[in-house]
């Protein structure tokens, strides 16, 4: 008899049981989010699946059952035969599709009569999705944030780094939105979808002991175009701030190397600072491009902060009332300075 078992439990500890996470939606559901460390294994492709979900429209649930189990046992068949193909006698996946129903139990029960020890989440992603719903759209309570703060070019999220090194808890939203949270923010590759973005989020501070700090780069409401969510938005509005102070030409020169990337891409660089008209003067813009075509990046840094960006960061600091908790002095960018900083946050 074939072996299934229903999981709705998704601890991290229970979830280390399984060997592989499968995830059998289309390849589009799975874009827009999935379990962390899933894997896809798509039983329906995004076409297949709009096809068999019109034929139960319009149709009837029964003709779109028949086509779709055919289409279902054909690309399961060749995941036995190309992804599977190596898997041992031992190997365990845990299973789920949109909701625990027919894609998923269809795969299941194959793999099961092939002799693995299969599971399956019940309720399948939705189960998943409440989780991650219900831990982080909501007030309370509050999450013990600890803000990095500090104007452009101060190094944030490389102390952060060097934090995560010294054992301290890091939330890094740049690094799960694939974006550097300015309009000289872009990275390769795209950013994450907005669930997915809130699914990393959620993970990561399960792992977490919510009884001690937990580090995050002060941000806006946005990251690039992924919007933080709500109760760890509240949780940074409350937290006491850590500040960091560097001299303008020590950050002209940090920026000038953190940001090599968009320098080295002349249209990319230009694109970057169009998406300032409107908010600096029609001139302004033009002189900076003229300093990027002339390659003149410390002295392009300069005037970005000085123009714009210090200003920002003044106007919304004087919002706030509260004190920075702790001021970082940074003498420098190098590895070892940031490693003290930390040092001395953790003491």
């Amino acid at each position: 008899m074939p072996y299934l078992e229903t999981v709705s439990d998704l601890s991290p500890e229970n979830l280390a049981r399984y060997d592989d996470i499968v995830d059998v939606r289309s390849p589009a559901e799975f874009a827009d989010d999935h379990m962390p460390g899933a894997i896809s294994l798509p039983v329906l492709s995004n076409d297949e699946r709009a096809k068999v979900g019109t034929i139960y429209k319009q149709e009837s649930p029964f003709r779109a059952n028949r086509v779709g189990g055919a289409i279902v046992a054909r690309n399961i068949a060749q995941h036995l035969e190309t992804a599977l193909a190596d898997k041992p006698k031992s190997w365990r996946p845990l299973i789920y599709c949109w909701r625990g129903g027919m894609r998923s139990n269809a795969m299941a029960t194959i793999l099961s009569s092939v002799g693995w020890p299969t599971g399956v989440v019940k309720g399948g992603y939705r189960t998943w999705r409440r989780e991650v719903v219900e831990g982080l759209d909501c007030d309370e309570p509050l999450l013990p944030v600890h803000l990095i703060d500090g104007q452009t070019g101060t190094g944030k999220t490389a102390l952060l780094h060097a934090l995560a090194e010294q054992g301290g808890q890091v939330l890094d939203l740049e690094g799960i939105a694939n974006h550097r949270g300015s309009a000289f923010g872009d990275v390769d590759g795209a950013q994450p979808a907005q669930r997915l973005f809130e699914t990393e989020i959620w993970d990561a501070l399960r792992r977490m002991d919510l009884t001690k700090p937990v580090f995050v780069e002060a941000e806006s409401a946005l990251v690039g175009r992924r919007r933080v969510p709500r109760r760890l938005w509240r949780s940074m509005l409350a937290a006491p701030r850590i500040e960091m102070h560097m001299s303008l030409d020590v950050r002209a020169d940090y920026l000038f190397r953190t940001y090599a990337d968009i320098i080295a891409e002349a249209p990319r660089l230009s694109a970057a600072i169009g998406k300032l008209k409107g908010i600096q003067s029609k001139e302004t813009i033009e002189d900076w491009l003229a300093l990027a075509a002339q390659k003149n990046f410390t002295e392009l840094a300069r005037q970005l902060m000085q123009q714009h960006y210090d200003p920002l960061y003044a106007r919304s600091r004087k919002r706030r009332e509260d004190k920075p908790e702790t001021v970082i002095e940074m003498a420098g960018t190098g590895k070892e300075d940031f490693s003290a900083a930390a040092a001395q946050l953790l003491a």
